[in-house]
């Protein structure tokens, strides 16, 4: 092999020449940005001045101390990527660490030297300075001994200082545009993680955005327990496949649990080295864990593991580090989502439960006499609701008790609370008292166990088939009608709702029914039912539909009721419960 350095005979030869290969290097080193075009360049430039075996430019890692090959040229496959070479060892590290060039004639005679596979016998060393700093080392090594000169190596000191500068300018760039890209899609998956509400979709999405930052080859995510000692992996993908982990992880064992108790993020380059690992993977060469905490408490830990050693760096965690609060409000999220979607689901159960037991409270069919016909409906602003109707028998023949109530509030309380009145109501009705007794032995029950709030408006009336006579006491509720001859009245019966004074009083109105005589009995979500423009149904509207369908059975009555009342306020949804009880006399028999 011969040296193809430029012949330089004469001074006056040779200045335009050196000034021409720097003029190339120069203009090749400023057209590029890029490190990696940037050092085949480089590499090709010094190929033109000596024409060497191997060639190698090594980086600085400033924290390490470690120099690491970037480029190479004529070194075996992979065994590149396995050199490391810490400053002050090897030929390489001796010029890092005195920060000027060695040349070394036969290697075989340097104590320092470290065989990297190849059949080396000479080697060139020139560190590459950048105001003042050494932040790599270009290496040149050749199978022939004396191959490098004095030359040589004051060409390639001239040289390496133009190349500092432009590795440092392209190394900058690089980081910058590898900056600006992660923040973008750091960015991108912040927006992304929030969307999702469900926690196993959000682990998998997890798992693909931290891919498109880091290529790693093992990953978890663990989240604490409900005791908070215990470390559970929720999350874990191998080699690109998801797997199942069940063991749990006590807090402070092993590196994951060491950032979950110190709420740290722990590199681990070479985990053989690091007494913290659990030899759970015997693949795993480094390990990244970053703890994820929500409002100052720690929730969990993201664990990345590689198989080869050294394979995560210091901007590695910066990434992960700046990730992983988003993550843990993400996971937070979805988790109260869940949680709440969990008794959502329990309160529905209930409501659907409470809505059968309501049901079932109400009378299942009305009685059956023979002068008069009553039907009801009752229908919640809610699931479950605060009105209510009964049906109570009396001993006398014929009689029987009808009672429409509202208890105030609406929803699960008001139906607890009509249920307790419900009961009451039925106690009381075996003493066989009148309407305006039954009032005010409900008013005084309801006063002694008084709650907040809640108090009772209730209609009670007693027919009596026989002779054909209704009596009504009022506490509370809108005023019932009577509609004759195809016309309503107001029948004139208020009162004070059950439940707040012990002391009200109570009276009753008589009425001599006639055949084809209609009671009508509502609650006040019937009148106040209100439409989209904010107009309310109200007792005009009410009448109308009674005259209209007081000819017909008390069913259609109160089913034109309903229907009216549904008609007049579309799709806005029920503000109050709304119950309708109609009581129609009969003709006698025979009479159309």
């Amino acid at each position: 092999m011969t040296d193809t350095v430029i012949p330089v005979p004469e001074p006056s030869r040779s200045k335009p020449s050196l000034e021409a290969v720097l003029l190339e290097m120069a203009d090749a080193l400023n057209t590029t940005l890029d490190l990696d075009t940037l050092l085949q360049r480089v590499a090709d430039i010094v190929r033109r001045l000596i024409n060497y075996e191997i060639f190698a430019i090594l980086l600085l890692n400033e924290r390490t101390r470690e120099l690491r090959i970037r480029f190479q040229v004529g070194h075996p496959k992979g065994v590149a990527e396995r050199i490391l070479v810490r400053v002050g060892e090897g030929i390489t590290g001796l010029a890092a660490q005195r920060g000027e060039a060695v040349l070394v004639n036969d290697v075989a005679q340097h104590p320092e030297f470290i065989s990297s596979g190849v059949s080396a016998r000479s080697e060139l060393a020139v560190p590459l300075v950048l105001k003042g700093k050494v932040i790599g080392v270009l290496d040149l090594e050749s199978p022939q001994t004396g191959y490098f000169t004095e030359r040589h190596r004051r060409l390639l000191t001239l040289l390496a200082s133009r190349i500092s500068v432009a590795v440092e300018n392209a190394r900058l760039y690089t980081r910058v545009v590898r900056q600006a890209r992660n923040l973008s899609l750091l960015n991108e998956i912040s927006r992304d993680l929030t969307s999702i509400l469900n926690l196993d979709q959000l682990f998998q999405r997890i798992g693909d955005s931290l891919r498109r930052l880091i290529d790693y080859q093992m990953f978890s995510i663990l989240l604490l327990d409900e005791s908070g000692q215990s470390l559970q992996h929720r999350f874990s993908v191998k080699f690109n496949e998801s797997i199942q982990i069940k063991d749990d992880r006590p807090i402070g064992q092993g590196v994951v649990g060491y950032s979950a108790e110190h709420n740290e993020a722990v590199l681990v380059r070479d985990v053989t080295r690091d007494p913290r690992y659990l030899a759970v993977n015997p693949e795993t060469g480094s390990e990244l864990c970053v703890p994820l905490v929500y409002k100052e408490k720690v929730r969990g830990v993201l664990d990345l593991e590689h198989t080869k050693r050294n394979y995560f760096t210091d901007d590695h965690m910066r990434l992960l580090i700046t990730l992983a609060g988003q993550i843990a409000i993400a996971i937070e999220n979805a988790t109260l989502y869940e949680r709440v979607a969990r008794q959502e689901q329990r309160l529905e159960q209930d409501l659907k439960l409470a809505r059968e037991l309501q049901a079932r409270l109400l009378p299942s069919a009305a009685p059956r006499l023979t002068r008069a016909e009553i039907a009801a409906r009752f229908t919640p602003a809610r699931a479950i609701g605060g009105d209510l109707y009964d049906y109570l028998p009396y001993a006398g023949k014929g009689v029987v008790g009808l009672a429409i109530g509202d208890v105030s509030g609406k929803g699960a309380a008001a139906a607890l609370y009509a249920a307790l009145t419900s009961g009451i109501l039925r106690l009381l009705a075996q003493e066989h008292p009148g309407a305006a007794d039954m009032l005010a032995g409900m008013n005084l029950v309801l006063a002694e166990r008084s709650v907040p709030g809640q108090f009772l408006s209730l209609i009670y009336a007693l027919w009596n088939d026989e002779t054909m006579s209704l009596r009504i006491a009022n506490a509370g509720l809108p005023r019932p009608v009577r509609c004759r001859d195809g016309k309503v009245e107001i029948i004139e019966a208020t009162g004070l709702p059950a439940g707040l004074f012990p002391t009200a009083a109570y009276e009753e109105t008589a009425f001599q029914a006639a055949p084809g005589d209609l009671f009508v009995f509502f609650s006040d979500g019937i009148s106040d039912a209100t439409n989209a423009k904010g107009e309310q149904f109200g007792y005009t509207r009410l009448h109308r539909v009674i005259e209209r369908n007081a000819g017909g059975p008390a069913s259609e009555t109160v089913a034109a009721i309903f229907g009216a009342v549904s008609r007049f306020v579309g799709k806005v949804d029920a503000f109050d419960d709304q119950t309708v009880v109609a009581l129609k006399v009969k003709e006698p028999a025979g009479r159309p």
